[in-house]
């Protein structure tokens, strides 16, 4: 009852949106409302506010883009059962949280699977992507408007130094919950503690958990270069992320609007990530001078402590075919 009640609450808003702007009713027949746990300064937001201008440009106002950053709407997890529900929302989701629904997804945010953007963009716009991406929409009623949203390597963030794997013995690291995520951040050597990322820079102020692990422009939105010392540059994912909608949603629209939001998510999601490219010196430049210490690390120790995780999660194969995909 309590997650219908949420549902038709969230209806009700998207409703209210699409209606009304400061009391003037709004032209659009159709909205989507798009939440991300990022801050506004990120540049995957940017890529976000192109898509939104572009979008409701080519489609002469029909389609309206509202843009919710810091989870607004609510965890993605939240988002993504709205979603699933007929909601006309949508989110910036990882493949780890994806692998519940269709589990090759869970293979994109592997440890060490590709270097930058441009290996792993290969990949999500492959025939191998697209038959996951048919899965989830058939299977699981959410429906991938891109998938080649790059938000940065993920490195890590500690308050003592880290050299090797086996000084984050003892120390609770903040990760998502998917297994893929949990797996790698256990055989690097910490006790994996899954949280919502807007709970992350509390946790670590008071001390709730020791650690985190987080790409550039995320770790300076949320300012947790105040709550640690130390950002080691361990470069362990590839964030890859999509924007997903509901299956429902988007097949009640017209061939021409499905066009669109697909080819605009996927010029956007191009704008993010060279954005997200471009930014990354500078977001580290910028953390240094608020007196954190970044530091690059021999990679090789982790590459290795990670290598079992896609035998464990039953993705050695998959792997394979995602490493042939890059190396064309």
């Amino acid at each position: 009852m309590g997650y219908l009640v949420k549902t038709l609450r969230m209806a009700f808003f998207g409703a209210v949106l699409t209606t009304c702007a400061g009391g003037v009713a709004l032209a659009a027949d159709f909205t989507l409302n798009v939440n991300t746990a990022l801050a506004t300064s990120d540049p995957l937001f940017k890529g976000l506010e192109e898509f939104k201008a572009k979008v409701e440009d080519r489609t002469k106002g029909r389609v309206a883009v509202r843009l919710f950053p810091g989870s607004q709407l609510g965890k993605d997890e939240d988002v993504l059962e709205q979603a699933r529900a007929g909601a006309g929302n949508a989110v910036v989701v990882d493949g780890g949280r994806l692998a519940v629904f269709v589990k090759e997804f869970g293979v994109l945010s592997g440890p060490y699977l590709a270097d930058g953007y441009d290996g792993i963009r290969k990949v999500v716009t492959s025939p191998l992507f697209d038959g996951w991406a048919k899965q989830l929409h058939d299977k699981s009623q959410l429906q991938v408007l891109s998938f080649n949203w790059w938000q940065g390597e993920r490195h890590l963030l500690t308050n003592k130094p880290i050299k090797v794997p086996a000084d984050l013995a003892g120390v609770r690291m903040r990760t998502p919950g998917a297994p893929v995520w949990t797996e790698t951040v256990r055989a690097m050597g910490a006790t994996p503690a899954p949280m919502a990322w807007a709970d992350v820079y509390t946790a670590l102020q008071t001390k709730v958990i020791d650690a985190a692990e987080a790409q550039d422009p995320a770790i300076y939105g949320s300012r947790l270069y105040e709550v640690t010392k130390y950002l080691t540059k361990t470069g362990h994912f590839e964030l890859i992320t999509g924007l997903i909608t509901s299956a429902a949603w988007f097949d009640k629209l017209p061939a021409d609007l499905q066009a669109i939001l697909k080819e605009e998510a996927l010029k956007a999601g191009d704008v993010a990530s060279r954005g997200t490219e471009a930014s990354l010196d500078d977001f580290e430049k910028k953390m240094a001078a608020a007196g954190m210490t970044v530091s690059e690390v021999d990679k090789k120790p982790f590459i290795e402590a990670t290598a079992g995780v896609y035998e464990k999660l039953g993705y050695a194969d998959l792997k394979k075919q995602v490493e042939a995909i890059i190396a064309k």
